[in-house]
C-alpha cells in the first residue's frame, strides 16, 4: 500500500483529523492543562539519585519531564522528550532503536529504570512513566560504566494510596497512526494498592510500509509490611515490531531530496521484533529517623530480531544504488541485585547525606550475525548489489539489478559473527552529600566496579576473558549565597570496556585493551528567578581518553585524547500566570580523537515550548527545535552534511469538564523538509511532514 501524500491532501486532512488522549493525572491531578507544572524544577529531587537531594542542590546539569508535560507537548517517545533537552539529540539508530549523542558522545545503551539498566536495543514506550530524568556528564558513580556523556533514567509509576483512579488515553493522527493505553489505581486495603498501566500503538508514518504495533502491560502491586517496611512487586512485559527504515543516501555532500519518497528496504524482510519480560522487587525499610534502606532484585529476558537491507553506497550520476544487508538475533537475560543504605545525620554542625550502595549484574548475551548474501542468476553470490535507485524495488528479497537479473537473498548462508558472552559485575559506592553551612555543600564520592567478561565466539571456535577493575571518583561543590541561587562545580568519571555497549561482535584481539576512559568537569548556576520560574547554565569540558589498535605495532593498543566543550542554557516554569515555558540551548565544540569534528554534532541547537492558558478550560501550545548544521558521518570519510532546520510544533487543549480533556497537536506545523538524523552518508533520515493528532483524555 503506498503511504505517500501530497502536502495539499496533508493540509486537507488535518481540520478533520481526531486523537484522543485521555490521561488525566492521578487522584490528586483533577485537570490536565498544557503547560501544567506543579513545582519548579529545581524542588523537584531526581528518582535515580537515591536521595531526596533538590536539583538546586545537584553539582551536575538535570532535566525532568513528568508525565503532565509530556502529555502536554504530545510526547510518546524518548526522541520527541530528547527534542526538547539541552545537551543533547537523537541519532538514527539504525531505525530500530533508540540512539542518542550526550555531549558530542554517542550511546544505545545509557539507558535505566527506576535507576536500572535497561541496555537492550529497542524503542521504549512511555504509557507507565511518571517523569523522565535526562543527566548529562560522567555518572558512573550513580548508574556505573558507561553513561559517559549522560544518561535518560524513566521513572516508573506506583500504586498510590490515596485513592481510586481509572485513566485512559486514545489518540489518532493524519498518517493513520492509533493508540490507546490505560492507567488504573485500586487501593485494596489500607496495607496494600495496585496500579496497571498498559498500551497498544499501531504504528504509521509518511514512508511507505512503515508499519508495526506495540503492546506492554504493567502491573505494579505495593504492600506494607509495617509502618516502616514495604515490599513493591513490579511486571512488565513488552512486545514490539515494526517496520525499519533507514533512509536515504547523499549526494554532492547533501541528502538526495529528489529520493525523499524511496524506501531503500524490503517492503516485508525490514522488520525489528522484541520480546521481554522484565520482573522486579523491591523493599524499602526505614530503620530510624536517620536512616532508611533499600534493596531491589530485577530479572529481565530479552529477545530480539532485526534484519533490514539498507543502502550502502550511491552513484548519482548513474543512479545506482548500492545495498546492503544483515540479520541480526539478540537473547539476554540479565539478574540485578542492587541495594543502598541511606543516612541524614549531623556531626556537631556539619549535616551529612551518606548513601553506601552495592551492586551485582550477571548478563548472558547470546548475538548472531549473518550478512546479506545476493544470488543473481548464473553468477555467484555477494553480499552486496547494485540496484536503480529511482525505481528500487524489494520484496521479499527478490529484485532487478542494474543488469536487468532477477536476484534474490538469503539471510542464513553468510554468518559474520555468533558469540555467546557471560557478564558479571560487582559495584560498591559511597557518597556523602555534607552540608558544612547553611550556604556550602560538598559531595564526595566513589565507585569501585569489577567488569568481567567470558566469550566463547562459535564461529571461529575460540574462548577468552577479561576483568577490568576501575574506580570512579565524583567531586561536587555546591554555593549558595541566597536559597534561591546555587554555584556549583563538579569533577566525575565514567569508563566503558572495550566489549562495547552491546557484546555483540567481540574481538579477543582487542579485549585485553584497557577501558576507555571519560573524564568531566562542569560548572554552572542554578537560580529560581521566582518561586515558579527556574534557570540553569553550565559550562562542561568532557575529556575522552579512547584505547585504539595500534596501526604501526599489531596486537598493541594507544590512548588518544579529545576534548567535547560547551555550554547548556535551560529556562523552565511559569512568566506570568498564563504563560510558562520550557526553553533550552546548547553550544557543543566537540571533535573525535583524530581532531575532526564527529558527526551529529551540531554546534547550535535550542528548542522552545511555551503554552498560554486563556482560562480555566483553554490553553494554546506552541514549540520550535533548531539545529544546526552537522556531518551526516565523521569527516574523516565523508563530509556529508545534515542541513541546518526549524521545525515549529503547537498544540491546543481544551478541558470539557471534570472528567474529559480533548487536544490538537500539530508537528512540523510549516510543512519544513528537514533531515534530523542519519548512520552514514548513505543513511539519513526524511523528517515527517506536517502530522497532526487529536486526543481526548478522561477518568473515572
Amino acid at each position: 500500500m503506498k503511504l505517500t501524500r501530497t502536502k495539499t491532501m496533508r493540509r486537507a486532512l488535518i481540520p478533520l483529523t481526531f486523537s484522543v488522549s485521555l490521561a488525566m493525572a492521578q487522584d490528586d491531578d483533577a485537570v490536565i492543562v498544557f503547560g501544567s507544572y506543579e513545582e519548579t524544577a529545581s524542588t523537584k529531587s531526581v528518582n535515580a539519585f537515591r536521595t531526596d537531594t533538590p536539583v538546586i542542590d545537584v553539582p551536575s546539569s538535570v532535566s525532568i519531564i513528568t508525565k503532565e508535560e509530556l502529555k502536554a507537548q504530545g510526547i510518546d517517545s524518548i526522541g520527541g522528550v530528547v527534542d526538547y533537552t539541552p545537551g543533547v539529540i537523537n541519532t538514527q539508530g539504525e531505525g530500530h532503536r533508540d540512539a542518542v549523542v550526550f555531549r558530542g558522545i554517542r550511546s544505545t545503551s545509557a539507558f535505566f529504570v527506576d535507576g536500572l539498566r535497561d541496555d537492550v536495543q529497542y524503542f521504549r514506550s512511555l504509557y507507565n512513566v511518571e517523569q523522565v530524568e535526562t543527566l548529562t556528564g560522567a555518572n558512573a558513580l550513580t548508574f556505573g560504566r558507561g553513561g559517559a556523556g549522560g544518561v535518560i533514567n524513566r521513572t516508573s509509576k506506583k500504586p498510590s494510596f490515596d485513592g481510586d483512579f481509572y485513566n485512559f488515553d486514545a489518540n489518532i493522527d493524519t498518517f493513520g497512526a492509533y493508540n490507546g493505553s490505560i492507567d488504573v489505581n485500586q487501593v485494596i486495603d489500607e496495607d496494600t494498592a495496585l496500579r496497571i498501566n498498559a498500551h497498544y500503538n499501531n504504528l504509521n508514518n509518511h514512508r511507505d510500509f512503515f508499519d508495526g504495533d506495540e503492546f506492554g502491560f504493567n502491573p505494579t502491586l505495593t504492600h506494607k509490611i509495617s509502618d516502616f517496611t514495604s515490599v513493591t512487586f513490579s511486571y512488565e512485559h513488552i512486545n514490539h515490531e515494526r517496520f525499519i527504515d533507514r533512509g536515504i543516501p547523499t549526494a554532492n555532500g547533501r541528502p538526495v531530496s529528489s529520493l525523499d519518497d524511496v524506501v531503500f528496504g524490503d517492503s516485508e524482510l525490514n522488520i525489528s521484533d522484541i520480546d521481554a519480560n522484565v520482573a522486579k522487587v523491591t523493599f524499602d525499610h526505614e530503620f530510624s529517623s536517620e536512616w532508611k534502606g533499600t534493596a531491589t532484585a530485577s530479572f529481565g529476558s530479552y529477545d530480539k530480531l532485526y534484519q533490514n537491507f539498507f543502502p550502502s553506497d550511491f552513484d548519482a550520476a548513474n543512479d545506482t544504488v548500492t545495498i546492503d544487508g544483515y540479520r541480526d538475533t539478540t537473547e539476554r537475560d540479565r539478574l540485578e541485585l542492587s541495594g543502598e543504605l541511606i543516612g541524614e545525620f549531623d556531626t556537631g554542625a556539619i549535616s551529612h547525606t551518606l548513601v553506601i550502595g552495592s551492586d551485582f549484574t550477571y548478563t548472558s548475551n547470546d548475538n548472531d550475525r549473518f550478512n546479506a548474501n545476493f544470488a543473481p542468476d548464473g553468477d555467484p553470490p555477494e553480499d552486496t548489489e547494485d540496484f536503480s535507485a529511482s525505481n528500487f524495488s524489494l520484496r521479499n528479497g527478490v529484485g532487478t539489478n542494474i543488469n536487468g537479473a532477477q536476484v534474490s537473498n538469503n539471510f542464513n548462508t553468510d554468518l559474520n559473527d555468533d558469540t555467546a558472552a557471560t557478564i558479571t559485575t560487582y559495584s560498591f559506592f559511597l557518597q556523602d552529600e555534607i552540608a558544612l553551612t547553611d550556604q556550602l555543600n560538598v559531595i564526595l564520592g566513589a565507585r569501585f566496579d569489577s567488569f568481567d567478561i567470558d566469550v566463547d565466539d562459535n564461529r571461529r571456535g575460540t574462548s577468552f576473558d577479561q576483568t577490568d577493575t576501575e574506580v570512579s571518583p565524583r567531586l561536587g561543590i555546591v554555593y549558595k549565597p541566597v536559597e534561591n541561587l546555587s554555584l556549583y562545580a563538579s569533577y566525575s568519571q565514567t569508563f566503558l570496556p572495550n566489549s562495547g555497549e552491546q557484546f555483540a561482535s567481540i574481538s579477543s584481539s582487542e579485549l585485553d585493551f584497557d577501558p576507555d576512559e571519560f573524564t568531566n568537569i562542569e560548572v554552572g548556576v542554578k537560580w529560581d528567578i521566582t518561586s515558579d520560574l527556574y534557570l540553569t547554565v553550565a559550562a562542561f569540558d568532557l575529556e575522552q581518553s579512547i584505547v585504539q589498535a595500534d596501526d604501526d605495532n599489531v596486537g598493541e593498543s594507544e590512548r588518544n585524547e579529545s576534548t567535547n566543550q560547551g555550554i547548556e542554557v535551560a529556562l523552565k516554569g511559569y512568566i506570568t500566570d498564563k504563560l510558562s515555558i520550557n526553553a533550552g540551548y546548547t553550544y557543543l565544540d566537540a571533535e573525535n580523537t583524530n581532531g575532526s569534528r564527529p558527526r551529529e554534532t551540531p554546534e547550535h541547537s535550542a528548542s522552545i515550548w511555551g503554552t498560554y492558558q486563556v482560562n480555566e478550560k483553554l490553553s494554546f501550545g506552541l514549540g520550535l527545535v533548531y539545529q544546526d548544521e552537522s556531518l551526516a558521518q565523521d569527516s574523516d570519510s565523508s563530509d556529508a552534511t545534515l542541513p541546518d532546520y526549524v521545525r515549529v510544533d503547537a498544540g491546543i487543549s481544551y478541558q470539557l469538564n471534570d472528567n474529559y480533556n480533548i487536544g490538537l497537536h500539530i508537528e512540523n506545523l510549516f510543512d519544513t523538509d528537514y533531515f534530523p538524523t542519519s548512520h552514514t552518508d548513505d543513511q539519513v533520515t526524511v523528517g515527517a511532514p506536517i502530522n497532526a493528532t487529536f486526543s481526548v483524555r478522561g477518568t473515572f
